[in-house]
């Protein structure tokens, strides 16, 4: 019998080996994590030697106040080969006769160098000094504790929200089905000479088979075809069986599915397609949540939308819980994800606005990783509760704490001080500084200080923005049609992945966990190739890969199952790696006045592309593989689009309209000539 014998009497591939397939999965995510780590943590900082007379700040009286940086660079540092400032030496004095360009000095030797015996100083941002917002933050402590916190809280209530998109993988999955026929389901039939026959056979009696030799789903003989008991005879004239529908209802097979909104409410044969209907609807919530909240939190603030979000969903999704009948359930889903939409906006737009500038790619990447940590939360709990409503009850009950642990959320300082509220900002700063044990906050922190660095942002506020300005003006308008475009096709075809699990096969529980687990170590390599390649570079890459890798499902056979899903989850790696550099490109790309307006509209694309998904499969009536065409070939033509954005990698956030605005983003370096730098002692 061999060994995979023994395997099969002992359950084949169950409760176990999922269970430990599970722990083994997370255990090596976890393992991959570590090979690429020091790409971030081992990276080399541009550096080069300490010199006295212009990294000591004590130095005020010695006349070198009339030289710019740049000229006591070049009197205290010599160059290298490709006459940039060499890293790990110095001059032993000061090479005055350097600032004279146009004279020649003769039967001058060589200056004598010297290694850095006392310390160095590293570059630690390469984006320039006069960034306002990122000089605050810097001044509250950078990315410090209370960034940590926050960011852990709303990373769980992403995670969270983002479950609920994928819920009604499980809430809604269908059962296998079958008309109720009465000499099989009646169990009062016990005198009529059936008892004798087995269920098999009373089955062929009663139900037709399909084009597959498959009992049909929605049609039985309207009378028991006795004859075919005699199976090796034939009927010459014998006329095709009469048929009629389900008129009596359906059986379901509740081996995989117990209990789902489809076997309660009878969503099967002329109301199959009310499924799709419940998932559409959700989804239209998104749409509306997209276009109401991000409007909302650029006029009112982050937190109290978050909050009020938050809110929403802990109410309307634990009524959805006990819905009675399938049109109150499609209402509240409906209002459900309208708030989930919401929650995802007012966290991203709070984490990136509370990061400083060095870490502004992370942050987008780390509520993508949450995403992936929230379908393989789902995909464990769909395994160990199979019962829909308490499902659904478990995901949204958890919001209630989230509600209360929201009242220490911290506003965005910089919302509200390119708002016109520098009063309330600045409470907002001490209080992180304060949280970031930075001593003496008070008198760090200033309105003098604000007012000082904030200056245009503070008169660019007195101007109030709609979301008409994110289309006036034609560099903001060229950006915000190619975001839709983009955020469109990675959507559709996300959730053209995401949302149809069955088609893989019915263990849709193990399906969920391997996707969500395969596109957490991929969004980390994301934000190395954004760091390294840059953004639009990578951002092309990733979006003609997923393309190619859900077209080439096409030219696989149905029997070739393990290869199907090998591709698919490579599609779903690909595309999530899509949304990941989009997230990023977004924040990177949309002033801060509008940036809640911007992402909301973005999100508009995110839901109409989530919408259409689920709707595709409708078009298998006119030809089967049509709908993995269209989530083949959209983010190729997508991806065409990104070479007409700028790259923004190492730039500041824009915090204007003119800042999008400005032609001369590219030589913002070059013309405040000096980088932040840092110093550190030995």
């Amino acid at each position: 019998m061999g060994f995979q014998g023994i395997l099969h009497q002992a359950g084949g591939q169950g409760r176990f080996q999922i269970f430990q397939m599970v722990f083994l999965l997370v255990t090596n995510v976890i393992v991959q994590m570590h090979i690429p780590l020091e790409s971030f943590s081992a990276a080399i900082p541009d550096h080069r030697c300490w010199v006295h007379i212009l990294d000591n700040d004590t130095i005020s009286d010695n006349g070198t106040g009339i030289f710019s940086p740049n000229s006591l660079l070049r009197i205290s540092i010599p160059l290298d080969l490709n006459l940039k400032p060499e890293k790990c030496r110095r001059f032993l004095h000061p090479q005055w006769q350097l600032l004279r360009w146009n004279e020649t000095s003769l039967n001058t030797s060589e200056p004598d160098p010297e290694p850095c015996v006392g310390s160095w100083v590293y570059d630690k941002s390469t984006f320039p000094c006069t960034t306002e917002t990122k000089e605050l933050l810097d001044k509250a402590g950078g990315q410090g504790r209370f960034q940590i916190l926050q960011i852990i809280f709303l990373l769980t209530s992403l995670g969270a929200a983002h479950i609920h998109s994928l819920l009604e993988n499980f809430t809604a999955a269908v059962p296998g089905h079958r008309c109720w026929v009465h000499v099989l389901d009646n169990d009062t039939v016990s005198a009529n000479g059936t008892e004798s026959l087995n269920s098999d056979v009373l089955l062929r009696i009663s139900i037709p088979l399909d084009s597959n030799l498959r009992p049909e789903k929605c049609r039985r003989f309207l009378h028991p075809q006795w004859q075919f008991f005699q199976l090796n005879r034939t009927f010459p004239n014998m006329s095709e069986p009469d048929t009629q529908p389900c008129v009596d209802g359906w059986v379901y097979d509740r081996s995989i599915f117990p209990s789902t909104i489809v076997n309660e409410w009878h969503l099967v044969c002329g109301s199959q397609s009310l499924k799709s209907v419940s998932q559409f609807i959700f989804m239209i919530g998104g749409l509306m949540g997209s276009l109401i909240f991000g409007h909302l939190s650029d006029r009112f603030g982050r937190r109290l939308v978050l909050r009020w979000c938050i809110l929403q969903m802990a109410v309307f999704g634990t009524c959805a819980a006990f819905a009675p009948t399938f049109l109150i359930y499609c209402s509240l889903r409906f209002l459900t994800g309208c708030s989930s939409v919401g929650v995802v906006i007012c966290s991203g737009l709070l984490m990136s606005e509370w990061t400083v500038t060095k870490s502004k790619a992370m942050v987008p990447t780390l509520a993508n990783c949450a995403s992936s940590t929230g379908q393989i939360i789902l995909g464990g709990l769909a395994f160990a509760i199979q019962e829909w409503r308490t499902l659904q009850l478990v995901v949204s009950v958890p919001f209630f704490v989230f509600i209360l642990l929201s009242r220490w959320l911290v506003d965005s300082a910089r919302w509200l001080i390119v708002n016109d509220k520098p009063d309330e900002g600045l409470k907002e700063l001490r209080k992180a500084a304060c949280i970031n044990g930075i001593k003496n906050a008070g008198e760090i922190l200033t309105m003098e200080v604000l007012r000082l660095t904030m200056r245009e942002d503070l008169d660019a506020a007195q101007t109030k923005t709609s979301v008409y300005d994110l289309f006036r003006t034609p560099n903001l308008r060229k950006r915000m049609c190619i975001l839709f475009i983009m955020r469109f096709s990675a959507s559709l075809s996300f959730y053209g992945l995401a949302l149809n699990l069955q088609h893989l096969g019915n263990n849709i529980s193990l399906f969920q966990i391997l996707f969500g687990a395969v596109t957490l170590p991929v969004k980390c390599i994301a934000l190395l190739a954004l760091n390294r390649m840059g953004r639009r570079i990578s951002q092309i890459l990733f979006m003609f890969l997923s393309g190619l890798f859900i077209l080439a499902t096409i030219f696989v056979a149905q029997e070739m199952q393990m290869l199907r899903v090998a591709l698919a989850a490579l599609g779903i790696c690909t595309v999530s790696a899509t949304t990941t550099g989009i997230a990023v490109y977004r924040n990177e790309l949309t002033p801060t006045v509008l940036r809640g307006t911007a992402l909301g509209t973005i999100f508009v694309a995110n839901r109409i592309g989530g919408t259409l998904a689920p709707l595709m499969t409708t078009l298998t009536v006119y030809m089967p593989l049509l709908p993995w065409f269209i989530y083949g070939v959209s983010p190729i033509f997508a991806g065409f689009f990104v070479f007409f954005l700028p790259e923004t990698r190492d730039l500041p956030l824009p915090d204007t309209i003119q800042d999008v605005e400005n032609k001369q983003e590219s030589s913002a370096i070059g013309k405040h000539g000096e980088t932040c730098m840092k110093i550190t002692r030995c």
